[in-house]
């Protein structure tokens, strides 16, 4: 029999729901505002809408995650994708919803704060202190203009946030419940979306926080090893389970974001040339249209392109035309004065050779074909112009230590053809001893020199049309992409005579066949591409280096309206700046002197303090180390942006800092309420702060210039002013 009533008790943490309620407002109101295009978001947009058009795109900036948040945003909205991302200040029509794209990150950024203060709570400070890191989170101003945009920090943060407050509550929980296994796992998906977020525009940074959770980790999990309170299987139920939800979990994600990534993006777009043909092969439209059904094995007459397999400087092609190299070159070298040839960096036709038997004349594929094989000899005859590609022990014009690649001229000069080549495929262990169109990576080995040929990626001078230089080079290098070539357009020849081959070399190939590469090998190639894929470091208005973070001395001008003073900036909380640094520096200064004094034999503080002290620097001087340290060494161009998760560490420390002190280092009553007024004071200020740059983070309301020279407190700001 059930036994009613049934009563439920609950606890209400009314400060949690304040701070949130708060948090919500000052991000989510007016999130529409202003109605253009704000900053970065000219950059992220693009491949928001590239999303929406099932279009595939690379960003060397990291994993695609936070694209496809951005994403999910602007199709719970309805956008179809068809603005044009092309300026900053451009008005969004009436069509794009833009609180929708905006809402995603706005909601990261509200629901941090809440987060803080239960995070602040499991770190050991009490509610207090734990309001006192929410408010810091609340009232920063950059933090609230990054939130309130279609941008990615704001959503980064909070996951940071959340696998370390999910970690934590399971370690401080794990001996009273198996539930608290949640926990654990909730931890390892949440770190799993740092890691395959898109990372603050730096490869992999999420990755820094990762380790950090996982070092911690490792550290609990040797404690408990050594804990003889734990039974031995207890203890190894421990250790798998915090493996398998902080290690075996975010790689399984990670890969399962990327299996979306590619599922959805499965039509051609801008980055197609970046990969390779097989990967091209797959999309729908570009290199597709082109390559479906293609003859498989390359034969004897065969009609082929040769793209190179190394991407940079640009993906190109074998290619020769008819001019031919210079007598002499600018420093007074000779050459051999035959045909050009060079990688070129577009479609044309005379990208396309011919597969010539050295023992036959003919230049049309047999029935059956032949099939060309790894080991076997071959020429390559240019399909537009006839002449062999040929190489002798002549310098190359740009890299005199190799040998100059040509189309062989007989000038009667006794400089014999040396055109002979020999067909090594390098991942025939996989693919085959056959040579197939887009699968196989082939080197093409020189007969009689033993020298590969291999795309220099030097451009050549006026003379050779500023294509790319071509050279055989002796094998004294280990094998690299440079050396390897690809077919990616291929079809039997059927003519034997030039003018007929020149009108069949102008003809398209296509016929309806597809043929697919696994999910795994475009995984591996992508992250490949995604590693080694460099986007030009320029120069920016608004860059800045690391050591100005610090203090403040930049900004970013976000938004300007059209015609007036009303604007956005990304520009911090002076004030709270200022408690950040001094905290660090305090926790510092302590840690040192405990650590001397306790070598010393003095214990100053109960142990339990210590610990907490540690667990506190572990966490939130820790988490400002790894998401710091690492951009001292970059050379990337880097924004005010790049600092705000270490900075939110810091707001971590600070309120718990200052508990630690007030309860264990002051002595008397006197001197613990001339602290409280003093952090009275400094919240006090931290308010009037925000009040005061609120107008450059809301961009409402409109300030006068005389009011703008005001809020200009360090002369390194960049403020606007609309001069009337």
């Amino acid at each position: 029999m059930l036994l009613l009533p049934w009563v439920v008790t609950t606890q209400v943490d009314v400060v949690l729901l304040l701070v949130s309620a708060l948090a919500l407002w000052t991000r989510l109101s007016g999130l529409s505002y202003p109605k253009s295009v704000v900053f970065d978001e000219v950059y992220y947009g693009q491949f928001v809408s590239l999303y929406m058009k099932r279009v595939f795109f690379i960003d060397d900036s990291g994993p695609p995650l936070g694209h496809m948040i951005l994403a999910a945003g602007a199709y719970l909205g309805g956008f179809d994708g068809n603005f044009v991302w092309n300026r900053i200040g451009a008005e969004y029509p009436e069509s794009v919803n833009v609180w929708s794209l905006r809402l995603v990150p706005a909601l990261c950024g509200a629901l941090s704060v809440p987060l803080v203060y239960c995070l602040s709570l499991e770190l050991g400070a009490s509610h207090l202190s734990a309001l006192g890191a929410a408010l810091l989170f609340l009232l920063e101003n950059a933090l609230i203009v990054q939130s309130r945009f279609m941008l990615l920090e704001s959503v980064l943060i909070f996951f940071i946030l959340l696998s370390f407050f999910c970690y934590l509550r399971f370690h401080n929980t794990c001996h009273s419940s198996w539930f608290s296994y949640c926990w654990l796992l909730l931890s390892g998906a949440s770190i799993a979306v740092a890691v395959g977020y898109i990372s603050l525009e730096v490869k992999y940074m999420g990755l820094l926080s990762y380790l950090l959770l996982l070092g911690v980790a490792c550290v609990h999990t040797w404690k408990l090893i050594g804990d003889r309170s734990f039974s031995h299987l207890r203890v190894c139920v421990h250790a798998v389970c915090r493996s398998v939800c902080l290690v075996l979990v975010p790689v399984l994600l990670y890969v399962f974001w990327f299996y979306i990534h590619l599922t959805l993006l499965h039509r051609s777009g801008p980055h197609d040339q970046l990969m390779s043909s097989a990967f091209q092969a797959t999309l729908e439209g570009g290199l597709s249209r082109i390559t479906q059904g293609q003859p498989l094995e390359v034969a004897y007459g065969s009609q082929v392109t040769l793209r190179s397999s190394a991407a940079n400087p640009v993906p190109c092609w074998l290619h020769s035309h008819k001019a031919n190299y210079p007598i002499r070159y600018e420093n007074g070298r000779g050459s051999s004065h035959q045909q050009q040839v060079t990688c070129y960096p577009f479609k044309d036709v005379n990208n396309w050779w011919i597969i010539k038997d050295p023992l036959r004349q003919e230049l049309v594929v047999g029935t059956p074909p032949r099939p060309v094989r790894h080991g076997d000899v071959i020429q390559l005859v240019h399909g537009m112009t006839s002449r062999f590609l040929n190489s002798h022990d002549v310098a190359a014009p740009m890299s005199p230590h190799a040998q100059e690649v040509s189309g062989y001229v007989n000038y009667n000069v006794s400089m014999a053809p040396q055109n002979m080549w020999t067909v090594e495929i390098s991942n025939r262990e996989t693919d085959g001893e056959v040579w197939k169109t887009i699968m196989s990576d082939v080197r093409l080995v020189h007969l009689n020199t033993s020298a590969v040929l291999k795309l220099s990626g030097t451009p050549l001078p006026d003379w050779g049309f500023h294509q790319l230089e071509v050279i055989a080079e002796k094998l004294f290098t280990a094998p690299s992409t440079s050396q390897s070539w690809t077919v990616e357009e291929h079809r039997y020849g059927t003519s034997q005579e030039q003018k007929e081959r020149e009108l069949e070399l102008h003809s398209p190939t296509h016929i309806d066949v597809n043929r697919k590469i696994s999910l795994w090998a475009k995984f591996i190639e992508l992250q490949w591409k995604m590693l080694t894929t460099k986007q030009e470091n320029s120069e920016h208005k608004y860059s800045s280096s690391p050591s100005e973070w610090l203090t403040l001395e930049t900004n970013i001008a976000y938004w300007l309206h059209s015609s007036s003073n009303a604007q956005i900036h990304l520009i911090g909380n002076p004030v709270s700046w200022a408690i950040a640094n001094i905290s660090l520096l305090t926790y510092h200064l302590l840690a040192i002197t405990y650590l001397l004094r306790r070598r010393r034999g003095f214990k100053d503080i109960p142990e339990d303090e210590w610990n907490r002290f540690v667990s506190l620097g572990s966490v939130c001087v820790g988490g400002w180390l790894v998401n710091f340290l690492p951009f001292l060494l970059m050379e990337k161009t880097l924004f005010l942006y790049h600092y705000l998760p270490a900075l939110c560490y810091l707001h971590l420390l600070s309120p718990a800092l200052l508990e630690h002190v007030h309860s264990h280092l002051l002595r008397c009553g006197t001197q613990r309420r001339a602290m409280a007024v003093c952090v009275l004071g400094l919240a006090v200020s931290v308010l009037l702060s925000y009040r005061n740059f609120s107008p450059l983070t809301y961009g409402s309301p409109q300030l006068s210039t005389a009011e703008l020279q005001r809020l200009k407190w360090k002369q390194s700001w960049d403020i606007l002013y609309r001069r009337r």
